[in-house]
């Protein structure tokens, strides 16, 4: 009798990192800055929701663990974040709620 093969893959969605989110990511690629300190970083905003973001930016080395994130299309739209990981260029991000 032969034996079914199930991929894991392919009935959980393993490799959907979406799984451990609370809320979806939408995608945006959109140009955005890091801002910490008097300082002004370029990135591209990747993916964003209402909990947090990732950011692709060119040396991860100078973004601090927390700082305000702002939309090149609207500078009125800052978030304070802080870094969750990083692995290359990306950095994950959280949204922390100033009280």
């Amino acid at each position: 009798m032969p034996i079914a093969h199930v991929c894991p893959e392919e009935s959980w969605g393993a490799g959907k990192v979406d799984e451990k989110r609370r809320h979806p990511r939408t995608e945006v690629n959109e140009p955005g800055y890091v801002s910490s300190g008097g300082s002004v970083m370029h990135c591209t905003i990747v993916n964003i929701s209402s909990e947090g973001a990732a950011i692709e930016v060119e040396n991860p080395a100078f973004v601090p663990h927390r700082f305000r994130l702002m939309m090149a299309r609207d500078a009125s739209v800052v978030y304070e974040c802080q870094v969750i990981w990083s692995k290359k260029t990306r950095i994950g991000l959280s949204f922390v709620t100033t009280a």
